[in-house]
């Protein structure tokens, strides 16, 4: 069984299809406990002057430069004969080999794997976690060839991988270096689960031990990877493998061709609003198996491996991916639509709370990406491709709703990319245009220019009540303080981390690192900020006593206003019938509330 329909016309158009050759991987992980192993390649003979060698400086998935060649040492390079051969390093993740004759080339070289969180390498007594693109180089001649990988573990370890698995224990087949790149290998002490959903295989991979309920996990996986459906008209794949690292930190997750790796700490599992972040986690990496893996945007096809790939349509790739994921879930019945629409009123908060949508669009940030480093500049100044992406989508969605009378959606424009633009094509922005207009007959270059590639601020009020939607707070009418002020987190930390934008702290002067020690001239400490605050009403001037660079000052401080309570988002009272069928056209499900605007359940 091939590991993806994807992978074989990627190699087929990319490269040559034709070629006999195959690169062959060994690595020896038999002494983990250095976090150490030794790679060897083989590579097919070769007629070049100068075989170059590469590995990765960034791991799809994750859009930002990586130092992945400080874990390389010992690097050596032999003929078909075992005699040495001479190279010299070229650039960050490169080196070039001198050949004298046409030779078949064995590269082999020390891996040091101790960087979990990053989901690239990691190597210890209990397992290994393998992402090709920090553990096996490639040689831009052959990377269009046949790939296998042999693994030498510790008695007891098993291997998993959504690869091929090869003739022997511990290997696995790859058409070609792409397919191995994303197609990443856990090997080690592990659980295994096995599933069927809508006539493809499903795996459930677990290292480590935690709070979690694999029986239950099982169960929804099934329910989600049942319901693409919704989406798309077919598969991308026959096999798919869901690989889960319950760790002690370490949290996060990338999608890769027909697998995905999710980290997250062990007890963060149990308690359902952990478990919510977990199983909506699994289902935005479903999603990525077609936004991004079977088709994506033109700046990332194919993957250069050896430098940044710019695309300003990164918010379209994983911004929409956060906004499909909930809605998979909710038609799946994994999630109540109470849940589903408290996670969009953290999202609408969060948004209104961001001062940098005022300053850069998705597009921007989109390409900003990159560089992006987060903290207190990127908040006031940037936004994220993540979840501004997902109000983008939102946006996008409710606009084509209304502009074919329900008969179309956002889900029919990424059915359509999913049609026509598969890999090894890749799209723009004028195809996505060329689909909405086809769509809705009606020309969206406006809406873009004023939602894409520039700031946005939804109108989230009228936006939301074409689905009989309707944004309150836990007290109506009542307002508390309002100064801007984001403590770093710590117990003992009364360091700033953030001070919005034009806030009454931004306004006063105040500013990320400076260090609170009083209000009012008296001492204050990182748990009792908070509600020292709330001892003051809006309007009250206060003194601020703070180290700014070391010199403590004094500064005058008049507090604003805002809602009081938590932003929640609930049905009207009466609905229309046009409300009521909007939203079913939006979710896919039928109205739920009861005549109070209350959930039913």
């Amino acid at each position: 069984m091939k590991v993806s329909k994807l992978a074989i016309f990627t190699a087929g158009v990319f490269f040559s299809a034709n070629s006999l050759a195959e690169v062959n991987y060994q690595i020896d992980l038999t002494q983990p406990q250095h976090h150490l192993a030794k790679v060897q390649v083989s590579f097919p003979k070769s007629s070049a002057e100068i075989l170059t060698v590469n590995l990765p400086v960034w791991r799809t998935g994750k859009y930002a430069v990586l130092p992945l060649a400080d874990g390389i040492r010992l690097f050596e390079a032999t003929d078909s004969k075992g005699k040495p051969l001479t190279w010299q390093r070229s650039a960050t993740g490169e080196w070039q080999i001198n050949l004298t004759q046409p030779t078949e080339v064995n590269v082999s070289y020390q891996l040091y794997a101790n960087d979990l969180g990053t989901r690239v390498r990691h190597i210890d007594n209990s397992h290994a976690y393998l992402d090709a693109s920090g553990v096996f180089m490639y040689s831009p001649e052959f990377r269009g060839d046949e790939v296998k990988v042999s693994m030498k573990v510790p008695k007891g370890w098993q291997s998993h991988s959504g690869m091929e698995q090869g003739r022997k224990s511990h290997s696995f087949i790859a058409d070609n270096y792409d397919v191995l790149i994303d197609s990443p290998i856990e090997t080690g002490i592990n659980t295994h689960y096995g599933f069927e959903a809508d006539g493809r295989d499903y795996e459930l991979v677990f290292w480590g031990e935690g709070n979690y309920d694999a029986e239950q996990v099982v169960k929804d996986l099934t329910k989600i990877s049942s319901t693409a459906s919704v989406i798309w008209d077919d598969y991308p794949f026959e096999r798919y493998v869901y690989m889960v690292h319950a760790t002690s930190g370490a949290r996060g997750a990338t999608e890769h061709l027909n697998s995905t790796i999710i980290q997250l700490p062990r007890f963060n599992f149990r308690e359902r609003k952990d478990y919510l972040r977990f199983i909506s986690t699994a289902s935005h990496e479903f999603i990525h198996t077609w936004n991004v893996k079977a088709y994506r945007p033109q700046g990332l096809v194919p993957y250069d491996y050896q430098q940044a790939s710019m695309t300003q349509l990164l918010w379209m790739a994983e911004g929409s991916t956060s906004y499909f994921q909930n809605q998979l879930l909710l038609r799946a019945d994994v999630i109540t639509p109470k849940e589903f629409f408290a996670d969009l009123a953290k999202r609408v908060n969060n948004n209104m709370h961001k001062p940098g949508r005022e300053i850069q669009s998705v597009s921007e940030a989109s390409l900003n990406e990159w560089t992006n480093t987060g903290g207190d500049y990127a908040i006031n100044h940037g936004v994220n491709i993540y979840s501004e992406g997902y109000l983008a989508s939102l946006s996008l969605d409710f606009n084509l709703l209304k502009d074919t009378e329900l008969a179309h959606s956002y889900r029919d424009v990424h059915r359509q990319l999913y049609r026509d633009f598969k890999l090894p094509k890749g799209y723009n922005v004028d195809d996505v245009k060329g689909i909405l207009k086809s769509l809705s007959g009606k020309d969206y270059q406006s809406w873009w220019q004023q939602h894409i590639t520039s700031p946005f601020s939804l109108d989230f009020d009228s936006l939301l009540a074409q689905a009989g939607l309707v944004i309150t707070y836990g007290k109506k009418d009542e307002s508390t303080i309002y100064s801007g002020l984001r403590l770093s987190g710590g117990h003992k930390d009364l360091t700033l981390a953030h001070v919005s934008r034009n806030s009454p702290a931004w306004t006063a002067g105040i500013a990320a690192g400076d260090e609170i020690v009083a209000i009012n001239g008296l001492k204050v400490t990182a748990a009792g900020f908070k509600k020292r605050l709330e001892d003051f009403t809006p309007g009250d001037k206060i003194t601020v006593s703070l180290f700014k660079n070391d010199q403590l000052i004094k500064v005058p401080l008049t507090l604003a206003k805002q809602p009081k309570g938590d932003l929640t988002i609930q049905g009207v009272e009466t609905p229309s019938v046009e409300q009521k069928a909007f939203l079913k056209a939006w979710l896919g499900i039928d109205w739920p509330f009861d005549e109070a605007g209350k959930f039913i359940n």
